[in-house]
C-alpha cells in the first residue's frame, strides 16, 4: 500500500526532498517568514492605532479613525505610524515561520500517526492550534516588546533624537528600542516580566490559529480545482478566514493589550491580575464593549493582513518548489517503510 501510495510521485519530487540541497523544513521557514514579514509591513499604520485603542490611551478615545491618523501625523510625523513596527516585524518574522513550520509539521505527524483520521479541515484545526501555540511560546517577549513601543506617544522632535542618537535622554522614561525595552524589563520583574499578558495570548491564539486554518482549508476544498491556484482566490479565502477566526477571539486580545501596558498606564494601579481578573475588570469599570474596542479597525488590518499571508506563503513555496503536501506525505511513508525493512 505504501510503495502505491509513493508511486505517484514524481523521482524530482522523491531526490528533492530525500537528498535535496535546502531541507523541507528550512523551505517552509523561510516561506513562513517572508509572508509574516510582508503581511505585517503592509498594516502596520492600522496595527499601531488599533493598538491606542485598546489600551486606552486618552487622547485617541473620542477623535475616531481619522482623527487618528491626523493626531499621529501632527505629533510624530509619518514615522509615527510605524512606531514599534521593528519590534513588531522582528517578532512577526520568527512567529510566521515557527507557525507555517509547525502547522506543516504537525500535520505531517498527525497524518503518519494517525492514517485514519482524514486529512478534512478538522485536521487543519488542530494542526493550526497547536502550531500557534508553540509559535507564541517561543516569541512572545517580542510581542510584549512591540506593544509597549507602540503605546508610547511623544513629539516628532524627540522621535527624531531618538533616531538620531543611542544615549540620548528623553525627560520621561521610554523604551528606546527593542534591546532597551527587553533589558528595562528584565531588570524590573525578571523572565515572568517578559511573559507578561502569556495566558491570554495562549487561550487566543489556540481557537484563533486552528480556526484561520481550518476557514481557510475549508473554502479552498469548496473552490475548482482549476481556480484554486489563483492569486485572487487565495486572497479572498484567506480574507474571510482571518476575519472570522478573529472576531470569535477578539475579547482576548483587548485582554492582553491591557496586561501587556498595565505598568506603564497611570489609570492602573493594580498590577498581577490574571486574565480572568482582568476580563472582569475590564467589564466592570470599562464596559463590555471595550472588550471589542478597535474591532472595526482590526477588520481592516486583518483583511489584508492574513489575505496576503496567505498567498505570500503559497507563492514562496511555489518559487522554492516545496512539494505538495500529499507528496510529502506519501514520502514519508515510503521511506519510513524502506528503514523499519531495512532494520
Amino acid at each position: 500500500m505504501a510503495e502505491e501510495r509513493g508511486g505517484g510521485v514524481s523521482t524530482a519530487v522523491k531526490e528533492e526532498v530525500r537528498a535535496g540541497t535546502i531541507p523541507l523544513v528550512v523551505k517552509e521557514l523561510v516561506a513562513g517568514g517572508v509572508a509574516g514579514g510582508v503581511a505585517k509591513s503592509a498594516v502596520a499604520p492600522l496595527e499601531r492605532v488599533k493598538i491606542l485603542f485598546q489600551t486606552r490611551r486618552a487622547e485617541f478615545q473620542s477623535i475616531g479613525l481619522l482623527g487618528s491618523f491626523r493626531k499621529i501625523v501632527q505629533t510624530e510625523g509619518l514615522l509615527g505610524f510605524y512606531r514599534g513596527n521593528g519590534a513588531s516585524v522582528a517578532r512577526i518574522v520568527p512567529y510566521a515561520a515557527l507557525h507555517y513550520m509547525a502547522y506543516e509539521q504537525y500535520r505531517r505527524w498527525i497524518v503518519l500517526g494517525f492514517p485514519n483520521i482524514g486529512k478534512g479541515p478538522v485536521l487543519d484545526l488542530v494542526s493550526g492550534s497547536i502550531a500557534g501555540g508553540t509559535a507564541v511560546i517561543f516569541t512572545y517577549p517580542l510581542d510584549l516588546v512591540r506593544t509597549k513601543l507602540a503605546y508610547q506617544v511623544y513629539a516628532c522632535h524627540i522621535l527624531i533624537y531618538e533616531l538620531l542618537s543611542f544615549y540620548f535622554i528623553l525627560p520621561e522614561q521610554v523604551y528606546r528600542g527593542i534591546v532597551d525595552c527587553i533589558l528595562k524589563i528584565y531588570k524590573q520583574n525578571g523572565l515572568r516580566g517578559l511573559y507578561r499578558g502569556v495566558g491570554p495570548s495562549l487561550y487566543g491564539i489556540f481557537p484563533y490559529s486552528g480556526l484561520k486554518f481550518y476557514f481557510y482549508e475549508e473554502m479552498k476544498s469548496r473552490v475548482p480545482e482549476d481556480h484554486k491556484k489563483g492569486i485572487s482566490v487565495k486572497l479572498a479565502c484567506g480574507s474571510v478566514a482571518g476575519l472570522l477566526g478573529q472576531t470569535l477571539t477578539y475579547p482576548l486580545d483587548v485582554v492582553r493589550r491591557q496586561m501587556q501596558v498595565e505598568a506603564l498606564s497611570t489609570a492602573n494601579n493594580e498590577t498581577g491580575r490574571g486574565t480572568f481578573e482582568s476580563l472582569v475588570m475590564i467589564i466592570q469599570t470599562q464596559g463590555w464593549r471595550q472588550l471589542f474596542s478597535g474591532l472595526s479597525i482590526n477588520y481592516l488590518k486583518v483583511v489584508p493582513s492574513v489575505a496576503i499571508g496567505f498567498t505570500a506563503y503559497d507563492v514562496m513555496k511555489s518559487w522554492l518548489k516545496v512539494p505538495s503536501r500529499d507528496e510529502v506525505a506519501a514520502i514519508s511513508v515510503v521511506t519510513e517503510n524502506s528503514n523499519h525493512a531495512e532494520a
